[in-house]
């Protein structure tokens, strides 16, 4: 429980890291986040298949391939109906350059977009504690690893909007801060989810798999090549795949 309870704070923690970076780069180049973001996108990837979906197939038994797929689409479903309800991420991060914004309406639009963020942040959150009902603790913390080093450049674009804003420091970090608290409970949740029923723990490692290849496919592959660096993006999205192979290889 306490190494739970620590990958947590650490999961949460890396929103907190990015936003602290937030406020010395102010406002990265779309080069810099795009290279980042790739390589967290691909440790996700590497993760959300060694680390969930394969364990998932399995604990499955006799129906393994049918919990599993049914679980990997349930989790893209949940994120897709949460989509519907708030704004994208690669919608929100330019609205710094309107030449005349209004300040309450910019707001607003901030904050629905950190509202976003917090919302993709709780699955997130679930899939890092779920994976630890495996019982498998080195797949556990790739995947605890590939979470935390994704929310680093997350936490580092909610920074610029909110400044853009006119908000003030010390409450743009404390709403940065409570993205990352909100994986945290995510964790929890999911930890103590399967601990308190194993027999969802197929469905529930499919489901977090499913949520993950979700964000990978719909936010972070189609955000870092916006801007012209598709090939420096995929090789970093490779990189990062590789790296956790590797590392699931060698520790697992």
């Amino acid at each position: 429980m306490e190494l739970v309870l620590l990958t947590a704070l650490g999961v949460g923690g890396a929103t907190v890291i990015g936003a602290l970076l937030g406020f010395l780069f102010k406002k990265p180049s779309h080069k810099f986040n795009d290279i980042i973001l790739s390589f967290a996108a691909g440790v996700m990837l590497a993760a959300a298949v060694i680390g969930l979906i394969v364990p998932s197939l399995e604990y499955g038994g006799k129906f393994a391939v049918l919990i599993t797929v049914a679980g990997i689409f349930c989790g893209a479903v949940c994120l897709n109906l949460i989509d519907r309800l708030v704004p994208h991420l690669h919608k929100m991060v330019g609205m710094d350059q309107e030449s005349h914004p209004d300040k309450t309406a910019q707001l607003n639009k901030v904050l629905l977009f950190v509202i976003a963020i917090a919302i993709h942040n709780l699955p997130e959150g679930i899939a890092a504690g779920v994976s630890f009902g495996s019982e498998n603790v080195a797949q556990a913390l790739s995947v605890a690893g590939g979470i935390a080093l994704q929310n680093i450049p997350e936490g580092m674009v909610i920074i610029a909007p909110m400044l853009a804003s006119g908000m003030k420091h010390g409450r743009t970090f404390v709403i940065a801060m409570m993205t990352g608290v909100i994986e945290v409970i995510g964790t929890l949740i999911g930890y103590f989810a399967v601990s308190i029923s194993t027999a969802i723990l197929p469905f529930a490692l499919a489901f977090a798999g499913g949520t993950m290849l979700y964000v990978i496919s719909d936010e972070m592959i189609p955000e870092t090549h916006a801007h012209g660096n598709e090939r420096g993006a995929t090789y970093a999205l490779l990189v990062g795949f590789c790296l956790m192979l590797a590392f699931d290889f060698w520790l697992g």
